[in-house]
């Protein structure tokens, strides 16, 4: 590996944040691609991908990597079938999950603290979020809107949301290029991306063998 690819990962890895997203019954796989390409660019490690619905619970996870290139590698996807276990799971990550959702209640994005541990729930692209998911959230959010549809492609939407928390997020100083001895996450994750590229390195020395 040259030193400049060494670097390039770690400073990925340095600008990793604890903020995920949550897709629920979200089909379009070319939607999940854009949001993934989206959540590498603002510094997301991991995306969990969730399918209650029963038309779609047969999709597995080299169905979703296949849609993601460019970005497979870098940003690990976690799916689910149970609504319970994968809300429990991000719980354990992370402390706030807000659920994208037009509501009397919902706040702007741009009046909600974004720089927090957060994770963002979108949902599918026609029906919106589930009853049961926004029973699960800590409140709703919204992006301002002044025409007539009130609503936004889910991958635009996400981009939206996610832009505003990378422009809190580098108010608040939360992006580094470098990992210190407090970042065990960070550290964790270039450990993760020298594998993955070692791993990815030495597959194509073999496959060109072969």
């Amino acid at each position: 590996m040259s030193e400049k690819r060494k670097e390039k990962l770690y400073k990925v890895a340095a600008n990793r944040q604890n903020l995920t997203v949550i897709l629920e019954n979200v089909h379009d796989q070319h939607n999940i691609g854009a949001v993934m390409r989206t959540c590498d660019a603002v510094g997301i490690h991991e995306v969990f991908i969730l399918y209650t619905d029963a038309r779609q619970k047969n999709i597995t996870l080299s169905d979703l990597k296949t849609t993601s290139t460019g970005v497979k590698k870098w940003v690990n996807i976690h799916l689910y079938n149970d609504l319970e276990k994968c809300i429990s799971d991000v719980r354990s990550k992370y402390k706030f999950i807000y659920a994208t959702h037009l509501d009397a209640d919902s706040k702007s994005i741009y009046e909600t603290n974004l720089s927090e541990s957060v994770a963002l729930l979108f949902g599918n692209e026609h029906a919106g979020l589930t009853e049961e998911a926004l029973r699960m959230a800590d409140g709703n959010i919204l992006i301002p809107q002044v025409g007539m549809a009130q609503s936004l492609n889910i991958s635009v939407a996400c981009a939206v949301t996610l832009y505003e928390a990378f422009r809190q997020r580098q108010n608040a100083d939360l992006y580094s290029d470098s990992i210190d001895d407090k970042n065990a996450y960070n550290q964790k994750v270039f450990d993760e991306y020298l594998n993955t590229h070692n791993e990815a390195y030495l597959r194509g020395r073999l496959n060109s063998k072969s």
